[in-house]
């Protein structure tokens, strides 16, 4: 049977049934809502979760990105408000839907719409960063189904436009960063607030055994489903890393973007200021590209994924929080400018590429100091990621191939293929470096950096750019001490 995501439409083969839907219990109306989209076949995910939604019971439901998790629980949780109409009451909502970010959670609304299409329920979704009395106003008349971020929902919650005793069924999206410890603590004010009988239902890319644990307080006796070993990677995902000093980074992205099979990109960063950053060097050198992060307000955000989407922007840079919820598709590459200290990053980042069917391509910059997190996702994955060599002047250097510093400092050579740096200018006389070499002492590096040792000492004049002397001609004092008000250089 013919694998499809809720991502994407894919034709059903001719040994199909006109609508796979059916066989899972899914009513008519929503089987028409999937007609119109196109969706004839549900994925493993949507087969082994909906029949066990449709029976209230709770569930852990683990599958990669990109392979319909939203549809495996959208479309029973719609099935089963339809069959049961009842109206919610004022600030109150039958179904509560909690996503990390506000980009998952639109995401998730959009589709409770589209599978809802004809079936006539309220959905609504609050997030910070628009506006509250617009979101006042549709709580207020109460809503079947109501996906939030969980800062702005114990906003309402606490300004009492919203009550939570209410909900038949509570789902948790991307659980895994959902219970983090960034979650946790606002999961269990909600939780508080929840009745105590209810069907709680946990989807994600991954679990580790810590979260696992975690969800067992909120889940009770709950069915689980995994669709692929967790934390494998996707199957069509060709993934590569390549060795580079952190200082060479920028340079290695902008000759990766020279290759013109890079026709949209997704790049990772570990911050949200290194987001902004990579952008702005990117600009520089020509390159459209947009950031999205915690720090963009809800109209930048928005602007940047639709100049992402519409081919406005070639690239999109990113945090790990931020993009959750990213589906855009034809993302020909993930790249990984930071790889992530937690492994399991890894997976979701790489799952934006190859999806519904299509091929991708996943590249990773490691510095030395990130090797550790390399293994660590290697070690989750159980593959090796292959090496990708480049330009001998971008990749780090091998152990074999460096030059202690003492050595450099001497003349004592270098690996060849390095390029040699230029001269250090001095405002001084030409005899002030000579001086310096023939006592046995470095070069001074700047002006607001004099050499470390104490001992050292100046022969020759200094000046600033208006050429007023700022050094004595004996040579300052052995803290380089200036003479008068300090120079502005």
């Amino acid at each position: 049977m013919t694998q499809i995501s809720n991502d994407a439409p894919v034709s059903a083969p001719k040994s199909a049934p006109k609508n796979a839907f059916e066989y899972l219990g899914v009513s008519a109306p929503i089987l028409k809502a999937l007609a119109a989209e196109g969706y004839t076949v549900p994925t493993p995910i949507q087969t082994q979760a909906i029949p066990i939604v449709l029976k209230g019971r709770d569930l852990i439901g683990l599958a990669q990105t990109g392979t319909g998790k939203t549809a495996a629980f959208a479309l029973p949780i719609l099935d089963r408000l339809n069959a049961s109409r009842k109206h919610a009451g004022e600030k109150s909502c039958r179904t509560l839907v909690l996503a990390p970010t506000r980009e998952l959670a639109s995401q998730i609304a959009d589709s409770f719409r589209t599978y809802g299409r004809f079936l006539g329920l309220s959905t609504t979704v609050v997030f910070g960063g628009a506006s509250m009395h617009k979101q006042k106003q549709a709580l207020y008349r109460g809503v079947d189904i109501l996906v939030a971020t969980p800062g702005r929902l114990l906003d309402h919650i606490s300004q009492r436009t919203l009550r939570l005793d209410a909900v038949e069924i509570l789902v948790l999206d991307e659980a895994d960063h959902m219970l983090d410890m960034g979650f946790i603590h606002d999961l269990r004010k909600i939780a508080t607030l929840l009745p105590r009988h209810r069907q709680s239902l946990f989807f994600s890319a991954t679990m580790p055994a810590p979260i696992a644990e975690l969800a067992a307080q909120f889940l009770d006796n709950p069915e689980r489903v995994a669709v692929a070993p967790q934390s494998t990677t996707a199957e069509r995902v060709e993934q590569a890393v390549i060795h580079v000093d952190q200082s060479k980074k920028q340079d290695l992205l902008h000759a990766l973007l020279g290759d013109k099979s890079v026709k949209r990109a997704l790049v990772f960063t570990r911050t949200k200021h290194g987001a902004d950053r990579v952008v702005t060097k990117l600009e520089s050198a020509g390159f459209e590209a947009e950031a999205i992060h915690g720090n963009k307000n809800q109209g930048q955000r928005t602007r940047a994924l639709d100049a992402f989407k519409k081919g406005h922007a070639r690239l999109l840079v990113a945090t790990e929080i931020a993009a959750r919820g990213i589906d855009v598709e034809d993302i020909s590459h993930v790249i990984n400018f930071d790889l992530p200290n937690v492994p399991e990053q890894y997976v979701h980042r790489i799952g934006r590429t190859a999806r519904a069917g299509a091929g991708g391509k996943a590249i990773s910059f490691c510095a030395p100091d990130e090797r550790a997190f390399l293994r660590d996702i290697e070690r989750l994955t159980k593959q090796a990621v292959p090496v990708m060599e480049t330009d001998l002047s971008l990749r780090t250097p091998r152990a074999d191939e460096r030059v202690p510093p003492a050595l450099k400092t001497a003349g004592g050579g270098r690996p060849q293929g390095q390029r040699a740096h230029a001269p250090k200018k001095h405002h001084g006389t030409e005899a002030h470096g000579h001086a310096h070499a023939k006592q046995g002492h470095a070069p001074s590096r700047s002006r607001e950096e004099p050499p470390r040792d104490r001992g050292a000492r100046d022969t020759g004049d200094r000046r600033d750019r208006k050429g007023n002397d700022v050094w004595s001609n004996n040579g300052p004092p052995a803290r380089y001490r200036r003479q008068g008000k300090p120079a502005r250089v």
